[in-house]
């Protein structure tokens, strides 16, 4: 069922970009999200990890030059590193849900460069709306 949300969210992202002119995070992340709709925990996660990795970059953005291809490696490799953090030292050390963690390793660096180029709100709404289709489609016709 993944591998079915991840190919008709690229297709249904690409047509909303098009369509609407807002970004989704990612031209993979809303089949991913899709995916994981049942498990909210694991979303709210990746869009918390998101949000700090948007935080920490536009942080950083105002001591390096950071554009382009610079940015959106930044984006990855923090959204990566804060994801591995939770991951693995965070839950460790507090008794917490397992369920609370983050989906995938650059899900959250892909939202966050999305973020810094229009907007928390616009880049979560696009989102959120464009996953909640995607769901909606995979249990109509599964």
């Amino acid at each position: 069922m993944l591998i079915e949300s991840v190919g008709i969210g690229i297709l249904l992202s690409f047509i909303f970009t098009e369509l609407t002119g807002f970004y989704t995070g990612g031209i993979i992340v809303p089949g991913y999200l899709a995916f994981f709709w049942q498990e909210p925990s694991r979303i709210l996660a990746t869009i918390i990890t998101a949000v700090l990795t948007f935080l920490i970059v536009k942080f950083l953005a105002n001591y390096i030059i950071m554009y382009s291809r610079r940015r959106f490696t930044a984006c990855v490799i923090l959204g990566y590193l804060i994801g591995w953090f939770y991951r693995s030292i965070f839950i460790n050390f507090f008794p917490i849900e397992q369920d609370l963690r983050v989906i995938g390793y650059i899900i959250p660096g892909l939202i966050a460069n999305d973020m810094l180029r229009q907007g928390i709100t616009a880049t979560l709404s696009a989102l959120i709306f464009l996953s909640i289709f995607l769901r909606l489609l995979m249990l109509l016709f599964s």
